[in-house]
């Protein structure tokens, strides 16, 4: 653990800063309809940009700069390149349905909206300071309304973008309410300085509390779990499907490395106070999620409950990190928590993957209905999406199954009062969620197909939706890799 001086901890940000910037300007002059030469810096800036992350993930330091307000640690590393390689992914995904709806025949706004946001999601991950955190969330939150009301021609995404600046307004200032009352308690903005200050327990325990209660709420909010999740069926439903998958796939993983970087690093002496506000989230997410999905015919809608229960077996993960005051199981569950979240966002890839691949000009696709006869028409991209439903559920040996039962080990192992009968409830409800994601794979398989019209991609999109599928299988098979990089992540950072 050191620091160094000026950004040298901050090149793949800077890198990212000015190529965004760089390919805003040529976007002006490129004349392509589909955004040719716009879309292929925007790949390259990503794979230059995850190459730096991932020399310095494996270099396994923590590194401070810009006076310990920014940090550079492996858990942060590693999660902001799965970030920059699911953005990467989606603009693949997302490029031909833009194209389709002249989402790009007026400028590239998609894909530098889409690196700003990126940007904001690597403050997000490697802020150290309130501040720095909060500037981070504006970043990707002002990046997402704009995201979402692109289609200005389209009532729906603009409904949903207003909806989601009113609500996403209200959760900034609940997070910001949180981060002045505990400032105003300890006297600092610093991460580890108020870990410090709270940890002497002279502070005054009712202020922190406040301050803790809208720091969850604001977090909560960001995660889309209930009673914050208002935003996420509307948005997931309105925002044209690319964005969604953008606001379902990469933002997760900065909402989680936030949470970390808050919580955890910051709050930890708390814990026993900030648990049990996870415990009433998860609870209420997954049976809600679950109960209101059963009920859906539109599957981004249907998604967006998915992604609400997801989120809750996310917050199991982060609940059973402290027992007694005892951190002993910290490691194990933290590191089972951020190994779920990265295998959900590799699976929602895949599943919005087939969405906007089966998207063409003038139709969604995004019926459950749509999706009749699927087998008959393209046998291979109907078992990519049985892939990824089966994995949703927790169907072994798919990487969804490894990430439930890790878990559900953690909190199990962990010896809360209570654990036994909470994981009962969460695999309760996963029995109930089966109901939804199977029903999609039957409409798939059993039912006739209502167009006969065959499913076809360009090459960038096959190659990265096979190489998508193949790794929900590898690691469902092999978790162990993808665990034992998550572990020592997490010990690394929070042994710095």
């Amino acid at each position: 653990m050191f620091e160094k001086l000026g950004v040298a901890a901050l090149y793949p940000e800077i890198l990212l800063l000015v190529m965004t910037i760089v390919i805003a300007l040529v976007d002006l002059f490129v004349k392509s309809p589909r955004r040719t030469l716009t879309y292929a810096l925007t790949l390259l800036t990503l794979a230059c940009v995850a190459v730096l992350q991932i020399n310095d993930a494996t270099q396994g330091e923590t590194v401070y700069s810009f006076g310990g307000m920014v940090v550079s640690d492996p858990m942060g590393n590693w999660l902001k390149c799965f970030s920059t390689l699911t953005m990467a992914a989606t603009f693949v995904y997302g490029r031909p349905y833009a194209a389709d709806r002249d989402m790009l025949r007026f400028g590239g706004d998609i894909f530098t909206l889409g690196l700003f946001g990126l940007l904001g999601m690597y403050v997000m991950i490697s802020g150290n300071n309130f501040l720095v955190l909060y500037l981070g969330v504006e970043l990707v939150t002002l990046s997402s309304y704009a995201l979402v009301a692109l289609r200005r021609d389209n009532a729906t995404a603009t409904e949903a973008a207003m909806k989601y600046f009113v609500l996403g307004a209200l959760a900034s200032g609940f997070l910001l309410y949180g981060m002045s009352m505990i400032y105003g308690a300890t006297g600092s903005l610093d991460i580890a300085t108020v870990f410090k200050a709270v940890g002497t327990g002279q502070i005054n325990h009712q202020v922190l509390i406040l301050g803790v209660v809208f720091l969850v709420a604001g977090l909560a909010f960001k995660f889309g779990v209930v009673p914050f999740h208002m935003w996420v069926p509307d948005v997931y439903q309105g925002a044209p499907t690319v964005v969604t998958l953008m606001i379902g796939g990469a933002h997760k993983l900065a909402a989680f490395a936030m949470t970390v970087r808050l919580l955890v690093e910051g709050l930890l002496p708390l814990a026993v106070d900030w648990q049990q506000m996870l415990v009433v989230l998860s609870v209420a997410s997954l049976l809600i999620g679950n109960l209101t999905g059963i009920a859906q015919t539109n599957l981004k809608r249907m998604l967006a409950y998915s992604t609400i229960s997801q989120m809750g077996f996310v917050l199991i993960g982060l609940l059973a990190g402290v027992v007694n005051g005892s951190t002993v199981p910290a490691a194990n569950a933290y590191s089972s928590a951020m190994f779920y979240v990265v295998t959900y966002v590799l699976t929602t890839l895949a599943a919005f993957g087939i969405i906007l691949l089966l998207a063409r000009e003038g139709f969604e696709s995004e019926e459950i209905s749509d999706f009749a006869g699927l087998n008959q028409r393209s046998p291979l991209y109907a078992g990519v999406m049985t892939v990824c439903m089966f994995s949703l559920a927790g169907v072994p040996p798919l990487v969804g199954f490894a990430g439930k039962l890790s878990v559900l080990q953690a909190l199990i192992t962990s010896g809360q009062s209570g654990a036994m009968a909470l994981s009962i409830f969460a695999v309760l409800m996963s029995l109930l969620a089966a109901f939804y994601y199977l029903r999609v794979v039957k409409v798939m398989y059993f039912d006739e197909p209502i167009t006969a019209s065959t499913v076809s991609a360009g090459a960038d999109v096959r190659v990265v939706l096979f190489i998508n599928a193949a790794l929900l299988v590898f690691i469902g098979l092999f978790p162990s890799g993808l665990m034992a990089l998550c572990a020592k992540a997490i010990v690394a950072t929070l042994g710095s």
